[in-house]
């Protein structure tokens, strides 16, 4: 499997244009990344620019916050599906976590999740906001609600992905979910120990390419996924 095939390539900017999306699409096509990753508001652009392409379209719900109200979160979730999202990427309520309203948090995670079917379903948790068992908690709560991903960071909070809370979410959910990390990843060296660390997925804005100098990884690991 090839690195590439791991990536989400993500343009989250609020001062994006339609031409940066464009752009974005066109990277994403030559490097036959696994998918885009835009604010809700361009996911009917992307999905035109790569209706023929195998590249999906993620979009983002709830971003960067995560505090509006779940009926916003599922009818921006649900307008993104209808313009031509095949993944949602939202944002949990740290609010309600760091509250203690765990209810409120597999609520709001729930409601998203059945209002979009089959796509998958990620979910921010904004690792660099929680102390080890926040996060531990977060993850209970998602598997509860059977999100397909639980996801480090925005990229818009103090720090993005760790490879300490990765390991921390690869222990908590075992084989239950997947984990996308993102968040300062920029380069294939450290997209490759993300990976090694448990991560599925990689949510980056650099146009990660691979390196056959790099040995970072087992040689067995790294040959199954050049």
């Amino acid at each position: 499997m090839m690195i590439s095939s791991y990536i989400d390539y993500t343009l989250l900017n609020p001062t994006a244009t339609s031409r940066d999306i464009i752009q974005l699409c066109d990277t994403a096509k030559e490097h036959d990344y696994y998918s885009v990753c835009v604010n809700s508001c361009y996911v009917a652009l992307a999905s035109q620019m790569l209706v023929q392409s195998p590249v999906k379209v993620c979009s983002t719900v709830g971003f960067p916050l995560g505090s509006m109200a779940t009926a916003s979160k599922v009818f921006e979730a649900q307008k993104a599906i209808e313009d031509g999202a095949d993944e949602i990427d939202m944002v949990i309520n740290l609010s309600y976590l760091k509250s203690r309203n765990y209810l409120a948090v597999l609520k709001d995670i729930t409601d998203v999740k059945l209002a979009i079917g089959n796509a998958p379903l990620k979910v921010i948790i904004e690792i660099s906001e929680l102390s080890k068992n926040e996060i531990i908690k977060a993850c209970e709560i998602c598997l509860d609600a059977n999100v397909d991903f639980i996801k480090t960071s925005t990229g818009f909070s103090k720090s993005g992905a760790t490879l300490t809370a990765v390991k921390i979410i690869k222990k908590t959910i075992k084989n239950k979910a997947k984990i996308k990390a993102s968040g300062g990843i920029r380069d294939f060296d450290t997209a490759l120990k993300y990976i090694d660390a448990g991560a599925d997925r990689i949510g980056t804005s650099a146009a990660i390419e691979p390196n056959d100098d790099n040995l970072s990884l087992s040689n067995t690991k790294k040959l199954a996924i050049m």
